[in-house]
């Protein structure tokens, strides 16, 4: 038995109570220590010297843990990152994005299936992943399942990979309706409807990369001829329309086959509205959106230090559309906040001067929980309880992770020390993904991840910079 002593829960909203949490792997019980106390009460660093002078409690046993009074949240979730283990290990793998993702906060992932070789769209290939992952992470991790252009040869056989990929734990199904890659095609919307309705027999959600292929594909094209190769064109190949065009097919495939669709990494305001107007009609369509969109927008792609780096697809939009975003996610609208995680060697795939050859990702991993308590709570944009949903109380309980979300009782002790006193400023150098580079270059986080824990073990300890066993992360078999 451990205990981890001299930290505060939120309850609700902005609401905190001091508290000690008793666990092995899992969370035995959970006492409070203190009636509640509102957030502004104990905000600035004097108030809470006030009150730890008051309730402190001294540690003489080595199984008792201080947590220094900082907020403990269940372990974070993302729930859409690209680890690229096996295949494409020149850009990332999963011992140094596993770390990455521990350093910030985030016990448990799930790895999308189209970066990685074979991509995982048949039960053969999901097994190749499994066992070329199984002790490569330091956290827990689920995988998501795939449908290309290619498993459209034969019908029968594709319905047999959906079924029996569900059946072997992925959490969902990723489809594209543009792609860049030869291993993962890209699908028209007739066979997105058609995955659809197979996709839909197990229950589990289709995740969307909705930007409309044609419309990009022909600006492309007359920009590429005329040699127009700067981020204006890209940005204007891949704009807003792009993005509202391929939801509005999206939202019409949810409404007529009863799938669950999720719209990944939303990056506009006409995007929102069309799964604002969904929820209304009780259409099962879902969105999440990234960091990238909730602070840079294309002004930035002005400074040439991170031009590159800010590279993504779809790319960030406009001031409107942020801020459209964050009241999205103000208004509970929004699923959760993922990273879309996906990093290379910069020295070596961010350097062009033509844009379109810039590869296009962020690895971002490592610090979305700081920036959204820094940009979404720490700023009143988000209460305390909703940041905490967002990171991942909701992912849980989107794709039925029973175990993990909550600081509950038989969950499993999965938790991150966050101290919200103290900031610190992002640097690549620190970062612990494989590439080093990020478009957060100097920016300032109010908000520090201090220690994760995942089934009662401590992975990352950030004043000491120490972190657990590669390979202590499990496969969790979604049901």
């Amino acid at each position: 038995m451990k205990k981890l002593t001299n930290i505060f829960i939120n309850t609700k909203e902005n609401k905190l109570r001091l508290a000690e949490v008793v666990f092995t792997d899992k969370i035995k019980e959970i006492k409070f220590l203190s009636d509640e106390i509102d957030w502004n009460d104990i905000k600035d660093k004097n108030s809470l010297d006030e009150f730890k002078s008051k309730y402190k409690k001294e540690i003489k046993n080595e199984n008792i843990i201080d947590g220094n009074f900082c907020l403990l949240m269940p372990g974070a979730i993302d729930p859409h990152v690209h680890f690229d283990t096996p295949g494409f290990e020149f850009r990332e793998d999963f011992e140094h994005a596993s770390t990455a993702a521990a350093y910030g906060g985030v016990t448990t992932i799930i790895d999308m299936p189209c970066t990685s070789l074979p991509p995982v769209t048949d039960l053969k290939n999901f097994t190749t992943k499994l066992e070329a992952v199984r002790n490569r992470s330091l956290i827990d991790f689920a995988f998501w399942g795939g449908i290309r252009r290619q498993d459209f040869d034969d019908l029968n056989k594709l319905e047999q990979q959906v079924i029996e990929l569900s059946e072997a734990g992925v959490a969902g199904y990723k489809v594209y309706v543009i792609s860049g890659m030869e291993e993962f095609s890209d699908l028209t919307y007739q066979q997105i409807e058609q995955a659809a309705k197979l996709i839909q027999q197990t229950g589990k959600p289709m995740a969307v990369h909705a930007e409309d292929k044609s419309l990009i594909i022909s600006r492309r094209d007359n920009f590429q001829k005329d040699n127009k190769n700067g981020w204006r064109e890209y940005c204007t190949a891949r704009d807003v329309e792009a993005e509202r065009v391929a939801i509005e097919h999206i939202k019409n495939i949810a409404e007529k086959t009863g799938c669950r669709i999720h719209v990944v990494h939303l990056s506009s305001k006409a995007g929102m509205e069309i799964i604002r107007t969904a929820a209304k009609e009780n259409i099962q369509l879902t969105s999440e959106t990234c960091p990238h969109y909730l602070y840079f927008t294309q002004q930035d792609f002005e400074n040439n230090k991170i031009r590159n780096y800010l590279k993504t697809a779809p790319p960030v939009k406009f001031e409107e559309d942020k801020n459209e975003l964050w009241n999205a996610l103000k208004n509970n609208e929004l699923e959760f906040v993922t990273t879309d995680h996906a990093g290379c060697n910069p020295d070596e795939e961010k350097i062009s001067d033509n844009f379109w050859k810039v590869y296009g990702g962020i690895p971002g991993v490592e610090h979305r929980v700081p920036f959204l308590f820094s940009e979404g709570f720490l700023k009143n944009r988000l209460t305390l309880e909703q940041t905490i949903n967002l990171l991942s109380t909701n992912a849980a309980k989107f794709f039925n992770l029973i175990d993990k979300g909550e600081l509950k009782e038989s969950k499993d002790a999965d938790f991150a020390l966050i101290d919200l006193w103290n900031s610190e400023v992002v640097s690549a150098e620190n970062m612990h993904s494989k590439g080093k580079y990020t478009p957060f270059e100097g920016v300032t986080f109010n908000a520090i991840v201090k220690r994760t824990f995942l089934r009662g073990e401590e992975i990352i300890n950030h004043d000491e910079n120490k972190f657990g066993k590669i390979g202590y992360g499990k496969f969790i078999k979604v049901e």
